[in-house]
């Protein structure tokens, strides 16, 4: 293959590499979450007990420290800030960690680029998938501490993967475009960390957005994060149904951005090897 070729950009063009190498793409990804705790004598067992761990904590600070609550009334229970603060560490965790890695994703696999015939497009699902494995552990970590405080879960849990679809989809398109522009601007790695946690501060992970000011809350709203925590929220935590069309127009925006980070990837992708 020759590095300096045009790529086609058309989705269908996507759909069929992303069908063609489905198999490689499922193998990369458990070696990707494998080799994450290679060495470690408990190996996949921390992708489990990380979680419990950070919820653990959240549950000591938040309820006995800092003696929060979400402010929903009733009879909160003193674990259920944590509990509710969790799910917003989840969506964010999930947009953070792919962001985060995408721009290292070529320079860290050069020989993909300039000596192998090699899908390099699909290097962000990959990494997108096994953010997607840590996300479901955490996810399950969740469900059972609610159970456990709670004595039930509602049923609406089981919509959890349609409110992170759109994220999931916004995440890969954001993953494409910063794995290109990390070859070409080398600060886009050190850059992106600052702007993902202050997105994280800036959507409604440790607070309400009935909290924040009225003048500042469309800014807060603006943050692609808020909508999803929101949503995760309401099928988790509250028991209540997702906003249909508010998840129909986010999909359809969330493709728009997918499908311009593919064809950036896939444009500027001829040049990679020049830079490298």
């Amino acid at each position: 293959m020759n590095p300096h070729a045009s790529q086609p950009i058309a989705p269908m063009a996507l759909v069929r590499s992303l069908w063609r190498n489905r198999q490689l793409i499922v193998q990369m990804t458990k070696r990707e979450v494998v080799g994450r705790y290679k060495g470690s004598a408990m190996g996949l067992a921390w992708s489990f007990f990380n979680p419990v761990f950070m919820l653990t904590v959240y549950t000591f600070v938040f309820s006995e420290v800092f003696k929060s609550r979400w402010g929903v009334g009733g009879d909160e229970s003193k674990t259920q800030f944590a509990v509710v603060l969790f799910v917003g560490m989840i969506v964010y965790g999930l947009f953070a960690e792919v962001l985060n890695r995408a721009p290292g994703l070529i320079l860290s696999n050069v020989n993909y680029v300039k000596k192998v015939v090699f899908p390099l497009e699909i290097l962000p699902v990959i990494a997108v998938g096994a953010a997607l494995f840590h996300n479901l552990i955490s996810l399950g970590v969740l469900l059972a501490a609610f159970a456990l405080l709670n004595g039930y879960l509602y049923w609406t849990a089981i919509l959890t993967p349609l409110v992170l679809l759109p994220l999931v989809i916004l995440t890969l398109g954001l993953g494409w475009m910063l794995a290109s522009l990390g070859v070409f601007l080398r600060d886009v790695g050190q850059t992106i960390g600052i702007i993902t946690t202050v997105l994280m501060f800036l959507s409604p992970v440790f607070y309400p957005v009935s909290a924040v000011p009225e003048k500042f809350r469309s800014w807060i709203m603006a943050n692609p994060l808020t909508f999803i925590i929101e949503q995760g929220r309401d099928v988790l935590i509250w028991g209540c149904l997702p906003a249909w069309s508010g998840l129909a127009i986010y999909t359809l925006a969330a493709t728009a951005v997918a499908w311009a980070g593919y064809a950036w990837f896939q444009k500027t992708r001829k040049g990679f090897a020049d830079v490298l």
